[in-house]
C-alpha cells in the first residue's frame, strides 16, 4: 500500500514538473464530463441543469471528433454538432424521459431547453475563443483558453439558470 500511495505521489509530481501539450475537449476530458453528468442526475440535480452540460458534452465530442472524420460533409463541427444534439433529443424521447407537463419551464421541456440552451453557449464560446485569437495573431492571450472559456460560460449560464428558476 505504500508503495502505491509513493507511486501516486510520484506521477502527480511529475506531472507538474514535466511540461505537456494539451488538447482541448480531449477524450479524458469528454467521458469525465459525461461520467459527472451521470452521477449529478443520479443525485437529483434539475433536468434543465443537466441537460446544459450533456449538450455542451455532445458540442465538446463533435470539435474533438470532426478533423478525424474521412466523409466530407461530416467533418464541419457545427454540423456533427446538431447531429448529436438531434440523436441526443431521439434517444430522450423514445426512453421516455421529454414530454411531461411537470417537467417544464416557461412551457418548454427542461431537457429540450436545455440542450439547446447548451448548445448554443457552446458555439458562442467557441467563436469567441476564435475571436480572440484572431485578434491576438492567432495566439492565445492565457494557457487552456480553450478550455477556460466554454467552463466558464458553462458555469455562470448554469448558475444563472438556477437562481432564476430556483431549479
Amino acid at each position: 500500500m505504500l508503495l502505491i500511495l509513493l507511486f501516486g505521489f510520484l506521477g502527480i509530481c511529475f506531472l507538474f514538473i514535466v511540461p505537456t501539450s494539451v488538447a482541448a475537449q480531449c477524450p479524458v476530458c469528454i467521458v469525465t464530463v459525461g461520467g459527472g453528468m451521470l452521477l449529478a442526475k443520479k443525485l437529483g440535480i434539475d433536468d434543465l441543469l443537466v441537460s446544459i452540460w450533456i449538450s455542451a458534452l455532445n458540442t465538446a465530442i463533435s470539435f474533438w471528433v470532426a478533423p478525424k472524420i474521412k466523409i466530407k460533409y461530416l467533418k464541419n463541427p457545427y454540423l456533427l454538432s446538431f447531429l448529436l444534439y438531434f440523436a441526443t433529443l431521439f434517444y430522450f424521447y423514445f426512453t421516455d424521459q421529454i414530454g411531461f407537463s411537470s417537467n417544464q419551464v416557461i412551457g418548454v421541456d427542461k431537457i429540450v431547453f436545455g440542450q439547446t440552451i447548451g448548445l448554443l453557449v457552446m458555439f458562442i464560446a467557441n467563436y469567441l475563443d476564435g475571436y480572440v485569437r484572431r485578434k491576438n495573431n492567432n495566439k492565445v492571450l492565457f494557457y487552456y483558453q480553450k478550455v477556460i472559456i466554454p467552463l466558464s460560460f458553462l458555469f455562470i449560464i448554469t448558475l444563472i439558470f438556477k437562481f432564476i428558476f430556483h431549479l
